[in-house]
């Protein structure tokens, strides 16, 4: 009886870490995705009003992706400048 309790307690703590370690990269992977969310409805956004067109290739899509935002704005002043 007490070691059938050790050992479902042992397999709790080793479930729980396991847990913990794979908790840390979803958590980065779904902010990673609402940034490109949220940066690629701004670029499509800004490219629907016409004021500036934007050509949204991989490397626009890879910069909006990581940064969100500031992705945006990024590629928003490389456009003027080059």
């Amino acid at each position: 009886m007490v070691t059938e309790i050790l050992t479902f307690l042992g397999a709790m703590i080793v479930l729980f870490i396991i847990l913990k370690v794979i908790s840390i990269p979803v958590k980065i992977i779904v902010k990673l995705l609402i940034n490109a969310l949220i940066g690629g409805v701004v670029l499509f956004l800004i490219n629907l009003t016409g004021l500036i067109a934007l050509d949204i290739t991989w490397i626009t899509a890879l910069i909006v992706g990581f940064l969100g935002i500031p992705g945006v704005i990024i590629v928003i002043v490389l456009h003027f400048l080059l």
